[in-house]
């Protein structure tokens, strides 16, 4: 037996739930009983990851799985030179932002496409920089786990509730940035880990959370409202997720989603029109 595969006697086995177990699937976790076990090279493996063949990569197939986190940086990189934000200090933006950026009034008066489209339009280069970095790391460690229909399911998830959130506190300034579905993904990964039996905040994942909540809270002209709705969006979404694929229903993750969103769409069109939140 490998001894890194061995957990608490006091699981039982997820196919056969009358069997106690200590071993684990050394790929998802699941606890899983002599019955169900899979010889491998890096431990035991539960019935249905034994079945999927351990990939091999190359730069080809580094860069081409994650597809939709790599899509969200193209649509984000051309909105970026459409605006023509394109330096480094703070601008008011061209007719793109004016037109597409999250901001109350507009959203109140029926532009609801802004609940999205802020989330594609960004401020100058440092701004768009920053995002997308963060999104590159998280996209390739998230995607790849997820599938990439999840993973756009969690994203979307995300940066509704990140509009949510800004409205919720600042209904009355123009927001834009991916820093709110970006913040949901830090929550996914947070959320995924502690389904593991990691601590967060032991992992670079936790202080990342940290720091950029920090970060929040001490520069001007950031979102607060943006980044924490966008970390209880992607938590939500990921915890969703989680629970539907243990339980091996992922059209229950998918629902779970699209609830989540159309909460955040009502919630956010409602707190459009309000006076906000003092931040």
């Amino acid at each position: 037996m490998d001894p890194s595969a061995a957990g608490t006697a006091t699981q039982t086995c997820y196919r056969h739930p009358n069997r106690v177990t200590g071993v684990s699937c050394s790929s998802c976790g699941r606890p899983i009983c002599p019955d169900c076990m899979t010889p491998t090279s890096v431990g035991m493996r539960c019935p249905e990851c034994a079945k999927q063949r351990t990939k091999v990569h190359n730069m080809r197939t580094m860069h081409g799985e994650p597809r939709v986190t790599v899509g969200i940086i193209i649509v984000c990189a051309v909105a970026m030179l459409a605006s023509g934000n394109l330096g480094f200090g703070s601008s008011g933006g061209g007719r793109l932002t004016t037109d597409f950026a999250l901001y109350g009034p507009a959203i109140a008066d029926g532009e609801w496409w802004r609940l999205v489209t802020g989330g594609f339009l960004h401020a100058n280069l440092i701004h768009i920089f920053f995002n997308m970095y963060l999104l590159w790391i998280l996209g390739q460690m998230l995607e790849p786990m997820l599938g990439s229909g999840r993973f756009a399911a969690l994203y979307f998830t995300a940066l509704l509730w990140g509009s949510f959130g800004a409205l919720l506190l600042t209904p009355d300034r123009p927001t834009v940035g991916a820093s709110g579905a970006v913040f949901g993904l830090m929550g996914a990964a947070a959320v995924e880990l502690r389904a593991r039996g990691v601590n967060p905040f032991k992992t670079d994942i936790g202080m990342l959370i940290i720091f950029n909540l920090g970060l929040s809270f001490l520069l001007a002209g950031i979102s607060i409202g943006g980044h924490i709705g966008g970390l209880i969006g992607g938590a939500l979404a990921g915890m969703a997720l989680g629970y539907a694929d243990r339980h091996r229903m992922r059209w229950l993750g998918y629902a779970a989603c699209a609830v989540l969103s159309a909460f955040a769409i009502v919630a956010g069109i409602a707190a459009a029109g309000g006076s906000g939140i003092s931040a």
